[in-house]
């Protein structure tokens, strides 16, 4: 009997543990199909890695998230290069080579999946549309006489009302129409083609407002909410929009303001944006209130020196900048409800050249990352190392992990990949 009640609690205990695995492995698999990649999961690190790309104008060079793709431009025309096969794997050419606002016009791979979204404008074939007008009614030339039915010796006089002819007007709309495409690439050592798909806007108008306004600028995913906020420039003003997981498209600024940098919550879907409206100079978050069924405004610093680096893992950072010197880095809490002025921590204070050649971004581990084209300054739990960087051009992976390096060589490209921070 005992023998029996120890395999029955042997068999139990298995039980248990399958199940807890089988529901931990599903979970996994549901944030993914879902588009959330769980917080412990560190993002893939290329110890090493040499190619050379055919071609030696390339701009805009973006690594993927698992480090296998390098998206760049070159002359107009959007490439993916599979950096493993040494192979340019897709290619978006813009519509028209003379005018420069059509095509790609921005892009950004997703921080956990090798996805790229991009943005590409064409020429709108029904910019000019022609529609029926009908005017209101007229009087008719010839009135009639009807006798009244309450009291036929009565008369009175009634002028009818008949349809005028209608006119044809024109409308207008915008001279190009936008659209939102997702490509999604596959295992880099496969030998499938990717899929690029078109992700209409709702309404089609949105297409519209986007392209109206101008210049694509800047271009983040709040990817725990499928969010995406860009900035459109055109002229002197700036517009930033924002896009559901509806595609429907809404606008956040305020009048006149200004939006020199923004980064989302990695947990959230706020949004936090180096706000300037008049002399007045903020860090600010946007978040939606679900009571108030709109989004909120709240101000995370007043000093004018502050600016927004990033948000990760709960932690929002921000540089202060003081005549072209970053002198110190401060965080607060990513909450899923901000305050109004929540209080700063100051992690490091010291003195980094920062000036518009500048980048700074929050690695996967915490630290912060300021470079240029020739240097790399990594702080690390209020630590401050410094690197030199070799390449003709050089760049940082989003997550921090992976230093990129290009150096021409006639015709072509050297890229070489390898390990910033261990």
């Amino acid at each position: 009997m005992k023998k029996k009640l120890r395999i029955l609690l042997v068999w139990i205990l298995v039980s248990l543990v399958l199940q807890i695995g089988g529901h931990s492995l599903l979970n996994i698999q549901v944030q993914r199909v879902m588009g959330l990649t769980p917080l412990e999961i560190e993002p893939p690190i290329t110890l090493q890695l040499k190619a050379t790309i055919p071609g030696s104008e390339l701009t805009n060079i973006q690594v993927s998230y698992a480090k296998d793709y390098l998206a760049y431009m070159e002359k107009g025309t959007l490439k993916i290069f599979n950096l493993k096969k040494e192979k340019i794997v897709f290619e978006k050419t813009s519509p028209s080579t003379a005018d420069k606002k059509l095509g790609v016009l921005t892009y950004q791979w997703l921080p956990d999946r090798n996805i790229l979204l991009y943005f590409y404008a064409k020429k709108n074939p029904n910019e000019v549309t022609t529609v029926k007008v009908y005017p209101p009614l007229t009087i008719a030339s010839n009135p009639s006489i009807v006798r009244k039915t309450e009291d036929p010796t009565q008369e009175e006089i009634v002028t009818p009302k008949v349809p005028a002819e209608p006119r044809y007007e024109k409308r207008y709309g915008s001279p190009q129409l936008t659209e939102l495409f997702s490509l999604e690439l596959p295992n880099s050592d496969e030998d499938s083609a990717p899929e690029d798909r078109s992700n209409s806007f709702d309404p089609p108008s949105g297409s519209e407002e986007i392209s109206a306004a101008g210049r694509l600028e800047k271009f983040v995913v709040a990817t725990a909410t499928n969010l995406m906020y860009l900035t459109v420039a055109n002229g002197s003003t700036q517009q930033l929009l924002k896009i559901d997981v509806m595609k429907k498209v809404s606008s956040l600024n305020k009048p006149r303001e200004l939006i020199n940098n923004m980064a989302t919550s990695d947990r959230f879907s706020t949004l936090y944006i180096d706000s300037k409206v008049g002399t007045i100079q903020q860090v600010v978050a946007i978040q939606y209130v679900e009571a108030l069924k709109n989004d909120k405004r709240l101000v995370i610093s007043n000093n004018t020196n502050d600016r927004i680096i990033g948000v990760r893992k709960g932690r929002v950072y921000i540089e202060e900048v003081v005549d072209n010197q970053l002198v110190k880095i401060k965080t607060t809490a990513d909450l899923e409800l901000m305050k109004d002025n929540p209080g700063l921590k100051t992690e490091w204070e010291g003195s980094i050249p920062f000036d518009e050649n500048s980048c700074a971004l929050i690695g996967a581990k915490g630290q912060v990352i300021v470079y240029d084209n020739q240097t790399a300054y990594i702080i690390t739990d209020g630590h401050l190392t410094e690197n030199k960087l070799q390449g003709d051009e050089n760049y940082i992976s989003a997550d921090g992990a992976e230093l990129v390096q290009l150096t021409k060589s006639g015709t072509s490209t050297l890229v070489e990949l390898q390990t910033l921070i261990q």
